[in-house]
């Protein structure tokens, strides 16, 4: 298996869509156009709000990514915000995309209450930290983790925190030493069934992360 690690570019951005929409399983969600759509306005989001992004190649193929912003640099890039519209417009053309983004928009509301109660100025945020299933378990992702938080220390951002909640494999946050500073849960709706989900903010308040 040869893999390695590069700068993301905007060829990339397919290879992601799917993997996000199959990690955050949006097909649970919405048809699978409006799945992939909801997809893609994740990833531009995340996208438009880091100063950093790398990916991981796998055997010729994107299977992952980290990007991260650091608040110092972080410039408004009206490119990634073009691009942010235009998914987040093609998603609400349609009656289900917009009752999927109005899910979308109240757990990002509840995001940023979270990080209200907290009271904390971080220096970084962890934007986004995907990896195709494939690939899990090989530790790819764990080498991804470390390009990131090699940014972070060479940026020598003292602080930083990112979302994430009980779909995602947050315990990996807790093995790289990350605290669970506030949690909340949260009933939403899928395939019109009310579930519970837990949303968390993880930090590190360390001067210099871990690799």
């Amino acid at each position: 298996m040869k893999v390695f690690y590069r700068h993301y570019n905007k060829k990339d951005r397919f290879a992601l869509e799917n993997i996000v929409r199959e990690a955050w399983n949006y097909d649970r969600l919405a048809s699978p156009e409006t799945a992939r759509q909801l997809a893609r306005v994740f990833l531009t989001s995340c996208l438009a709000n880091s100063t950093y992004a790398r990916v991981a190649i796998v055997n010729g193929e994107v299977k992952g990514i980290i990007a991260l912003k650091n608040k110092k640099q972080y410039k408004r890039s009206w490119k990634k915000r073009f691009d942010q519209m235009i998914a987040i417009l093609q998603l609400l053309m349609n009656k289900e995309g917009r009752k999927v983004m109005k899910l979308f928009g109240s757990v990002s509301q509840l995001d940023q209450t979270l990080l209200q109660e907290v009271g904390v100025e971080y220096e970084g945020e962890l934007s986004l930290f995907v990896l195709d299933k494939e690939c899990r378990g090989a530790g790819i992702g764990k080498k991804l983790y470390q390009e990131g938080m090699r940014y972070l220390n060479e940026n020598e951002i003292d602080s930083f925190y990112l979302f994430t909640d009980t779909s995602c494999n947050y315990g990996f946050y807790e093995s790289r030493g990350l605290l669970r500073r506030i949690e909340h849960t949260k009933e939403v709706f899928v395939n019109g069934e009310k579930a519970p989900m837990t949303f968390f903010i993880y930090d590190n308040l360390k001067k210099k992360v871990a690799l």
